[in-house]
């Protein structure tokens, strides 16, 4: 089974976590983390700031990786997934790329969120939330 190397961000300001509503598949209509594949050539840390400034319009410096999770996704392909902590540093947050919609969401309302599989008990466990 392929392997695709993908990155994800963790931004939390003001008690508020960065969540973008997918458009495109794997988890289509729910929320996640602003991110995806990491292109022939980059490093993670540059996949993330492009991936976040596609997906949402705000640069951002990248920090400390928080975890990495494998997610099953179309064709047989495994996404491996690192999720970096980040700040936001400049720009207005507004949907782009395969994002339907950008939102800031209240840490103690993440869990009623319609998630992408396996998000809410990965931030749990992590201590994001």
């Amino acid at each position: 089974m392929p392997e695709v190397a993908a990155v994800g961000a963790i931004a939390v300001v003001d008690g508020a976590l960065l969540l973008i509503r997918r458009g495109q598949a794997p988890s289509r209509g729910r929320w996640s983390l602003p991110g995806g594949r990491v292109e022939t050539g980059e490093t993670v840390e540059e996949a993330v700031v492009r991936e976040v400034m596609e997906e949402t319009g705000l640069v951002v410096e990248v920090h400390a990786l928080v975890g990495e999770v494998t997610r099953p996704g179309p064709g047989g392909i495994t996404y491996r997934i690192q999720d970096f902590r980040v700040r936001p540093i400049s720009g207005i947050a507004s949907a782009g790329d395969d994002a339907t919609e950008v939102a800031w969401v209240p840490l103690d309302d993440v869990p009623r969120c319609q998630l992408s599989a396996g998000l809410l008990s990965t931030l749990r466990s992590w201590k994001v939330i």
